[in-house]
């Protein structure tokens, strides 16, 4: 794949203001791993290989397990994740979804069931932060840092 542009060359003040949307969301007071849960998984929804790879990479080293980050596709089937990031996942699914779930009830009551309003506002403006970036991302075709010896590895397999 090869990169289409660079927005933050191309367009600096308004990548300055999507960096402060992202300053905003990951200074809410929001669980660091929460949050990361939440960007892998709208990243995983929205087909972004950029934001999976940061992301991914930035859970490991905030010391998410290997196996939850795996499994997060498949949140439901899994008791490896609590109440509260169940909520937040079902959330960041429908909002992510907007056009197809409208935002179903049921998932804004058990949202609130763990998120005061004003964490839900927090965690609205992260789940719309990264559907931001990933909208970037795929658009201008970003590419995820590559080691090219494995790359090549694998291409040759």
């Amino acid at each position: 794949m090869k990169p289409r542009l660079n927005a933050f060359q191309a367009a600096p003040a308004v990548m300055k203001a999507l960096m402060g949307l992202e300053s905003q969301a990951t200074s809410s007071g929001l669980e660091p791993a929460l949050m990361e849960l939440v960007k892998i998984r709208a990243s995983q929804i929205n087909g972004c290989a950029f934001c999976l790879h940061m992301h991914t990479r930035d859970a490991r080293a905030k010391g998410e397990k290997e196996e939850r980050i795996y499994l997060l596709d498949a949140w439901r089937e899994s008791p490896l994740y609590s109440a509260r990031e169940r909520a937040a996942l079902a959330w960041t699914e429908a909002v992510t979804l907007v056009s197809q779930t409208h935002v179903p009830d049921e998932v804004y009551e058990q949202a609130r069931s763990e998120f005061p309003e004003q964490e839900l506002v927090k965690l609205t403006l992260l789940v719309t932060t990264i559907n931001a970036w990933n909208r970037f991302a795929i658009s201008f075709r970003s590419v995820h840092p590559v080691n090219v010896k494995a790359a090549l590895a694998a291409t040759a397999a």
